[in-house]
């Protein structure tokens, strides 16, 4: 090659290298401000709820938030860093993280397929136990509540799941007003309703199931979920496919960047 053709390919390579080197970067930042963000709100949460605090990681979303967000922050920093500042370690760090993410994604998707019984079991058991816990954690009420509003169910399999609750139990001893009742968010909302009568539940468990049906919705959020699922299956499986994409541009621009460097590592001469 010529001198000439040497002189003419540097700048071409270092370009292309600053776009590598500054997308990696651009990338890693926006996840890192993400981050940033969940943790924030998780703390928030944590420190404004009322009464008593759910330590469980499955039924608090507050601390679900923050553990999100710690690891997003952690993994992030090491892209972000490493490649502002060409840090070798902090790059393979990131790497070896991204790669094992990916590889776990890929494993828990074919493990869901095999085993989709087991996965529905396993759900059905934290929906009842969200179910159970319902009046104890501020952030799960309103998670209950939103997911029963969107999806217009009520209960895991039933509405009658609600007498599992100490409030909504349906039996003589029961001492609350809500007994034999479920949330107000079981309740069908009419069009012309403007404000939210939080009572409507009340009793309902007592009626007969075509009773029932008129005022609030009798079926359950599993199969109202699963069904979504079935319907919006393309919808999931592009979000599932963007996300694994992002992630392999990710390490594909994190390998580049480390092998920019060992390159010219190697050309200063010195031992990498």
């Amino acid at each position: 090659m010529s001198p000439h053709r040497e002189i003419m390919d540097k700048p071409r390579g270092n370009c292309c290298q600053c776009m590598i080197k500054y997308t990696l970067f651009v990338f890693c930042y926006v996840f890192w401000v993400t981050s940033a963000v969940l943790i924030a709100v998780g703390i928030y949460a944590k420190v404004a709820k009322e009464g008593g605090v759910v330590d469980s990681l499955t039924a608090d979303p507050a601390l679900l938030l923050i553990t999100i967000g710690s690891l997003m922050f952690i993994i992030t920093f090491f892209g972000c860093f490493g490649a502002l500042r060409n840090a070798v370690i902090l790059l393979k760090l990131f790497l070896g993280i991204l790669v094992a993410i990916l590889l776990l994604q890929i494993a828990a998707a074919v493990l869901g397929f095999l085993f989709s019984d087991l996965v529905l079991d396993r759900t059905e058991q934290l929906m009842s136990k969200g179910i159970i816990r319902y009046r104890e954690d501020m952030d799960l009420e309103n998670l209950i509540d939103f997911v029963q509003k969107k999806f217009q169910c009520c209960g895991v399999d039933s509405h009658r799941d609600w007498s599992a609750n100490v409030y909504f139990r349906c039996d003589e001893i029961n001492p609350s007003l809500e007994g034999c009742g479920v949330p107000f968010s079981c309740c069908v909302r009419h069009k012309n309703e403007t404000i939210p009568n939080t009572m409507c539940g009340y009793n309902v468990q007592n009626l007969e199931e075509a009773s029932a049906a008129k005022i609030i919705y009798t079926i359950g959020c599993l199969g109202k979920m699963v069904l979504w699922g079935k319907r919006n299956l393309y919808l999931i499986a592009g979000m599932a496919v963007g996300l694994l994409g992002l992630e392999i541009s990710m390490s594909c621009l994190a390998a580049a960047q480390m092998s920019h460097i060992r390159r010219k590592l190697q050309s200063d001469g010195n031992v990498y």
